[in-house]
């Protein structure tokens, strides 16, 4: 492994020894404001008649449109005169970077005078560590006396995922849509050679081969068989397609639990074997942000990639770039990856039905404050207004759903850019049942790529795989997660870059690296905890 490449796969290392010794100090951070804290939850607070300042953590992702800021944007300022201004409370965004969503998070619940009144993650293990060492709010009085209606809109299959030993320690978001991944083909490379869609992975292999052999693109170097970066929507979707899961149409919640199915060794195999032969990225160890992916397909560069079963079909997103750069191209979705030890199924992974963990630090003086924003926020069309817009200038509602207006102007649609980021209790357009949830999520985007996100949408929900949920924490992720995070990026990349007479050997040394530093820990309590479900 170059040290390039090395340094693309390790640059977090050292946020593994910063989550340990962050931990550690978590109790002496997130206790100190207990007695404040129960002055925030009192009735006086949660309509006080002095101002107060309520702070949210927001995700910042680098995207925000000029003049917007992700601190100061139409959102924010939605939500401080419909929410703030009424209830005298001053809302202050505090952003996080997402790909630093949990070293970041750590930091902040470590300081009580600086972490956010509301935070929020999707790593369960990271919930359930910050529940355990009294860290968060017990919010099931603050839910009877200041979120009815948020109780009403999450439901108690919701909320569940949130509690530990019978306390409501977190609140959790509602997921909209389960489907996750999609694959994608060039139609316009197959008709050029005249051949169908692969529909397995032994003529997905045979295609690959033809795209790097007859070059249907006329790209010479630059042709990519197969894109792939070290993300997950890329690497995951391969690997599902080998591994067994461990029960029924379940299998283990943490990605870093991977390498302990049967079936990862092929995948890694397979993976293997098209590095070695070309037909994959080569660079990909280098691409966990998936950036340059992005610019591979939008030059027309990939034949064929998996991706998040939205992430094409953004208004001047990677499809529509895409057809600009290069005219007559085509893109079909397909489901190529077929499993062997699922009968030739295409497995998938599927969300589960929560989304992430928002919590209120127990330092938190504001604890009612965040319960009223909370409710506020599952409370008549605030939800829709803060994916869509203003009703009639950015959409109109038709049988139920939000519908996008074509002829809204860029500013308008600028408004609502980080709209996904500021709906926390609603992952994705939760307003009713799963289909008129993909309804209202495919009405919001541009008319031309509805279509297709149909079609991608309805494979993402074809033969899926979710997360078990365990009766209580898994010790062993809270302890070694982190670690084995990055050690399975490290065994991907090893295994992959290999040569192939010495792949048996470089697998075998990182997954006893693996099973040494955490992995065998982790097997045997998940083992135990199986043992546990009805």
């Amino acid at each position: 492994m170059t040290g390039q490449t090395r340094r693309g796969v390790m640059k977090k290392a050292a946020g593994t020894v910063l989550s340990i010794m962050l931990g550690a100090s978590l109790l002496a951070g997130c206790g100190s404001g207990d007695k404040e804290q129960s002055a925030g939850a009192s009735g006086e607070a949660g309509g006080s008649k002095e101002r107060v300042t309520l702070k949210v953590e927001v995700f910042d992702r680098g995207n925000s449109p000029s003049p917007h800021t992700i601190t100061n944007n139409w959102l924010t300022q939605y939500v401080q005169k419909e929410f703030g201004d009424p209830n005298n409370i001053d809302v202050q965004y505090v952003p996080v970077q997402r790909s630093e969503e949990t070293t970041k998070l750590n930091v902040l619940m470590a300081s009580a005078s600086d972490v956010p009144d509301i935070v929020f993650v999707y790593d369960s293990s990271v919930f359930f560590r910050y529940a355990q060492q009294g860290g968060l709010t017990d919010v099931g009085e603050l839910l009877n006396q200041y979120g009815t209606n948020l109780k009403s809109y999450l439901g108690d299959d919701t909320l569940k995922f949130g509690q530990l030993e019978g306390k409501q320690f977190a609140i959790p978001g509602k997921r909209a849509i389960t489907g996750r991944y999609a694959s994608y083909i060039r139609q316009d490379w197959l008709d050029k050679l005249g051949m169908k869609a692969p529909t397995t992975t032994d003529e997905l292999y045979e295609t690959l081969k033809a795209f790097k052999e007859k070059d249907p693109g006329g790209l010479g170097d630059k042709n990519i068989p197969m894109g792939m970066a070290l993300a997950p929507a890329q690497y995951e979707t391969l690997i599902y397609s080998f591994i067994k899961p461990v029960k029924g149409d379940l299998t283990y919640s943490q990605r870093y639990e991977l390498p302990l199915h049967e079936g990862f060794k092929d995948a890694m195999q397979f993976m293997n074997k098209l590095y070695n032969e070309g037909l994959m990225s080569k660079d990909f160890s280098l691409d966990e942000e998936k950036e340059q992916l992005g610019k591979d397909i939008q030059n027309g560069n990939v034949g064929f990639w998996s991706e998040d079963v939205d992430n094409l079909f953004y208004a001047d997103g990677t499809l529509d770039n895409l057809t600009a750069n290069v005219p007559g191209s085509k893109v079909t979705p397909i489901d190529a990856y077929s499993n062997p030890n699922e009968g030739g199924k295409h497995i998938k992974s599927r969300y589960g039905s929560n989304g992430m963990y928002i919590m209120i630090p127990k330092s938190s003086k504001r604890a009612a404050e965040a319960v009223k924003y909370l409710d506020w926020m599952s409370t008549g069309n605030n939800i829709i207004n803060i994916y869509n817009g203003v009703e009639g200038e950015n959409y109109e509602m038709k049988d139920g759903i939000p519908v996008l207006k074509d002829d809204a102007t860029q500013e308008m649609k600028d408004r609502v850019y980080n709209g996904g980021d500021m709906a926390i209790i609603s992952n994705g357009k939760a307003i009713g049942d799963q289909a008129k949830n993909e309804a209202a999520w495919i009405a919001g985007f541009p008319a031309n790529n509805q279509e297709m996100l149909r079609k991608s949408i309805d494979l993402a929900n074809t033969d899926t795989v979710g997360p078990i949920v365990f009766n209580g924490p898994i010790e062993a992720e809270a302890k070694y997660g982190t670690a084995l995070n990055d050690k399975l990026k490290v065994i991907m990349v090893q295994s992959t870059m290999a040569k192939p007479d010495q792949f048996e050997a470089v697998y075998d040394r990182e997954m006893q690296d693996f099973m040494n530093i955490g992995g065998s820990e982790l097997k045997k309590e998940l083992e135990a905890a199986l043992q546990t479900l009805n």
